[in-house]
């Protein structure tokens, strides 16, 4: 009876401990999260529950197995050691990263709060938070690794001759992995280097969109019509582009027309007036219209309006434009440019050529007058 219960009272209580110490530490943390509204920490740190448990429960079995008394236990108690010991350290690793992200993602979130009238900043701070948590993952992923071969006797004979020869290794690494390596570095100097950050709107390779995604070796921009353009965050640190929310995100656009001479250019300032007046995407700021250019047919006509951000400009040009056009078609076709589709009139006096090759001469210029002799 004694080799039945004993085991069931040692896998049992700590299966019912771990659930207890899961409850009461959830327990406490949405209390704690109740209040104090003004930081989100303790209910990010409800996330950290299963992790919590989990380690709680590889330990007790760590410490506690080998007095179950099973005969199985004790044939394989090595094995069933480690096998614990790699469930503990791997369930260590979790409940550090979630504990560090939970810790990072309250810092940024009261930050955001606090700092909501400046996006650009928000948007660099949010650039920077998010390449800390990558590079706080790798680092407790690579250590966990690291403690879990450890663990194993020949895996620590090998480690002896590796150190001996951690010079010569580094140098193949770092040749081996210079573009990887190269990123690594371009990463960091984009995330403190405040070069680029998540939410701006950039033009690379000729390609308008959004930065959605920075990590440690590559950079996703996200184009109008939602494609994804990944590229390495090497690009971004060696070949110049264009960032359109750097040092604000007010914009200042161009819309140009090719109209004829005739166009009435004073009307055209007022109807731009009118309507901007009823663009909710412009922003008040400027405007302007001239004539920038002029050809032997035609004349270039530049509006200019301003936004608030590069949407609302891509919005407000449409509009104007669109709207100007149908102005001008309605109420001054005269306005719009005209082509040619037949040869002009040429004047009476000037010959035309016939059929044959002679001229032609209706209008009798350069003939002899008639005389009343036959």
């Amino acid at each position: 009876m004694e080799n039945v219960l004993r085991p069931l009272i040692v896998l049992g209580g700590s299966i019912v401990i771990t659930l207890a110490a899961g409850w009461l530490l959830d327990l406490l943390l949405r209390r704690t999260d109740a209040r104090h509204h003004e930081t989100p920490l303790w209910g990010l740190l409800r996330r950290c529950r299963i992790p919590f448990q989990l380690v709680m429960c590889a330990a007790l079995l760590r410490g506690t197995y080998a007095h179950t008394g099973l005969g199985a236990v004790r044939d394989h108690r090595v094995g069933i050691g480690r096998l614990l010991t790699l469930v503990l350290i791997g369930a260590s690793a979790w409940l550090v990263v979630r504990i560090a992200v939970a810790v990072v993602d309250s810092v940024y979130a009261r930050y955001a709060a606090a700092h909501n009238r400046d996006p650009a900043r928000v948007r660099r701070v949010r650039t920077q938070v998010t390449l800390i948590q990558r590079v706080v993952v790798a680092v407790v992923a690579t250590v966990a690794v690291a403690a879990m071969l450890l663990t194993f006797p020949a895996m620590q004979t090998v480690g002896t001759s590796m150190l001996a020869s951690a010079g010569l290794l580094g140098i193949v690494a770092g040749v081996a992995a210079q573009s990887t390596l190269g990123n690594l570095f371009a990463g960091l100097q984009i995330a403190f280097g405040d070069m680029v950050r998540i939410g701006d709107t950039v033009v690379v390779d000729e390609e308008w969109g959004t930065i959605e995604e920075i990590t440690l070796t590559f950079l996703a921009v996200r184009t109008w019509d939602e494609r994804r353009i990944t590229m390495p965050v090497s690009y971004f640190t060696g070949k110049p582009f264009e960032n359109w929310s750097r040092g604000g995100v007010q914009m200042t656009g161009a819309v140009f027309f090719h109209l004829d001479h005739s166009a009435p250019i004073e009307a055209m300032r007022d109807q731009l007036r009118d309507i901007l007046g009823e663009c909710a995407a412009w922003d008040g700021r400027d405007w302007s219209l001239a004539v920038t250019d002029t050809t032997p047919t035609t004349i270039q006509v530049r509006a200019v309006v301003t936004a608030k951000d590069s949407g609302d400009l891509w919005t407000a040009r449409c509009a104007v434009r669109e709207q100007m056009i149908g102005w001008l078609r309605d109420h001054h076709p005269y306005a719009l440019p005209r082509v040619a589709t037949s040869p002009a009139a040429l004047p009476p006096e000037i010959p035309r050529p016939s059929a044959n090759g002679r001229a032609e001469n209706p209008a009798g210029w350069g003939r002899a007058p008639r005389t009343g002799r036959g």
